[in-house]
């Protein structure tokens, strides 16, 4: 169910593999568009933080590009799928709340059930967009395949929604 308030007039939501520029776009859109006007919501952040709440962490180190992050991401992966589970809409819920501009950029969708919430609450307003970027220029911004993370073998990265 949407929150109460003003409806947005667009809402778009950025899939894409880890380190293909899902941040670096909905950054250049909010940058041209302005911060009045456009806002970016992250799947994460509430993710984070609770996820730092409930296992005494510290939340502002979980939500850099750390080794500290890349320690607890694999446990965060798993609570984050429980709490989804036990309900589809929490850190969606927690993203749009007090939210005003008439835009939003989700930059970081990677569930379906997070694309059927926004699409419940906000139908025709959202739309989804998907970042592509090559392996090689992926790996030129850090990153990594670990095949343990997921279980999978090389080139089965979870390639996300959309």
């Amino acid at each position: 169910m949407a929150p109460q308030g003003g409806a947005p007039r667009l809402v778009l939501l950025f899939s894409g593999k880890r380190k293909s520029g899902k941040d670096f776009v909905t950054e250049a859109l909010q940058s041209r568009l302005g911060a009045d006007i456009c806002a970016i919501l992250r799947l994460s952040g509430p993710l984070k933080e609770q996820y730092a709440q409930e296992h005494g962490l510290d939340f502002q180190r979980l939500l850099d590009a750390s080794t500290y992050k890349e320690a607890y991401r694999r446990d965060m992966i798993r609570w984050g799928e429980e709490k989804r589970r036990a309900d589809p809409g929490f850190f969606c819920r927690k993203i749009v709340e007090g939210v005003s501009q008439p835009i939003w950029l989700v930059s970081d969708t990677r569930r379906v059930s997070d694309i059927q919430w926004f699409r419940e609450a906000y139908g025709a307003a959202m739309q989804t967009v998907r970042v592509f970027a090559s392996e090689q220029s992926r790996q030129q911004r850090g990153w990594v395949f670990t095949p343990a993370l997921w279980g999978l073998t090389a080139g089965e990265e979870k390639a996300g929604p959309a």
